[in-house]
Order: C-alpha cells, then sequence, then structure tokens
C-alpha cells in the first residue's frame, strides 16, 4: 500500500510536466531471458514518422528503463518486445499496475516466443483479467490511418491470423498487445528486416495509430 501511495504522489507531477514535453516512448528493460534491447532503431524511426504525419511534439530517440525504477513514471508510453522469455519480480508487478492504473500505457509487440510468458506475467499484474481481441471497430484501428480489419499481418511467425489483444483499467485500454504480426519490426532500419516499403509503411502506420490512441484515449 505504501509503495502504491508513493508512486501515486510521484505519477501526478510528471504526468503535468509531460503535456508540456516532447514524447518519448520508454523500452521496457525486462528480466526472463529475452532480447528486450534489439532492433533500437524501431521506436526512433516511428517516433520520426509521427512528427512527419501527425502534430504531436516528438523526440525520436531510443530510451531503455527499467521496469524496476521509478523512471518508469517520465513515459506517457511503455514499450515492450523481444524473443523469449519475460519475467517480473513482485516489485516490478506493483509499479507497472500502479503505472497503468494510474494513466500510463504498455505496448507489447511478441517479436516471436514471449507470447507464454508475457500472458503469465500480465496475469501478475491484472489477475482478473485475460487479454481479449479487440474488435475492428475499436478506436485504436481508426486512431488516425483507417484499419478496417484489423492488425495487418507484417511478419509470419505460425502461419496464423494477426491479433491485436487487450487489458483495461476502468473500461479503457491500457494494455495493447500484438501476436503474429510484429509491426516493430517493420519500424526498424530497412537493412534490418529487409521488409518491402509497403510493409514498413503499413507497419509505420499502425505504430503511428497506437500512439495516437494512447494519448488521446
Amino acid at each position: 500500500m505504501l509503495l502504491a501511495f508513493l508512486l501515486v504522489i510521484c505519477l501526478v507531477p510528471i504526468k503535468a510536466q509531460q503535456q508540456n514535453s516532447l514524447l518519448k516512448i520508454g523500452r521496457v528493460k525486462y528480466s526472463g531471458g529475452g532480447d528486450w534491447y534489439n532492433d533500437q532503431s524501431s521506436e526512433v524511426n516511428l517516433l520520426a514518422y509521427i512528427r512527419k504525419h501527425t502534430t504531436i511534439q516528438v523526440e525520436p530517440k531510443y530510451e531503455y528503463v527499467d521496469i524496476s525504477s521509478d523512471n518508469i513514471f517520465q513515459y506517457p508510453i511503455l514499450f515492450m518486445t523481444g524473443h523469449g522469455t519475460v519475467s517480473f519480480s513482485d516489485n516490478e508487478v506493483a509499479r507497472l499496475k500502479a503505472y497503468l492504473e494510474h494513466g500510463g500505457f504498455l505496448y507489447i509487440d511478441d517479436d516471436y516466443g514471449m507470447d507464454a510468458s508475457i500472458r503469465k506475467e500480465m496475469k501478475k499484474v491484472f489477475p482478473s483479467q485475460n487479454f481479449i481481441d479487440l474488435p475492428f471497430n475499436h478506436p485504436l484501428y481508426s486512431s488516425h490511418f483507417v484499419f478496417p480489419n484489423g492488425m495487418p499481418k507484417i511478419h509470419e511467425h505460425d502461419a496464423k491470423i494477426p491479433q491485436g489483444l487487450g487489458l483495461f483499467h476502468n473500461g479503457k485500454l491500457c494494455v495493447f498487445y500484438t501476436v503474429e504480426t510484429n509491426p516493430s519490426d517493420g519500424w526498424a532500419d530497412p537493412e534490418i528486416h529487409h521488409d518491402t516499403n509497403e510493409k514498413r509503411e503499413i507497419s509505420l502506420k499502425i505504430g503511428t495509430n497506437i500512439i495516437v490512441y494512447a494519448l488521446t484515449r
């Protein structure tokens, strides 16, 4: 209880300050063995695209944040990706829960291999919830660009349909999780994954939607 109280106190002035500062996305550093640090050009390119195609004031740079620190409250949006296992400590669960329940937004993109563990670990954060599919008419899919069929397929993993899944607080989406689509690979520098220009454009557009929705929900 004391930890949550202290986190709420520090969150309020930070969120007020964010309204007058350039948008940055915090890349989540997590334990468990997954490569949380991969494709560090992804956020840089996405933020540069957002600056070009919206009126959002951004700072296109890569910054990582340890989920066990109070620094997560400096970011209105956290981004999490990688391959392999994710593991949260009790302290990290408490901090992430406080962050999400007081206005923060987490986007998770399965880069292939983290699905089983992310579902298990996020269940610790919201024990009463399971991830649910967002309907195609959810505002996220039309927040800036229009995606009438939901998540686009960017990278092939197991020949399954792409999914956009959510967890909610007080009826509002606070965690968005994408599986079998991997748009963040499409944000990376083109020589990394050799995606076509069309695939990269679609990836950046859905990424823009995620950020616009997170800031305006």
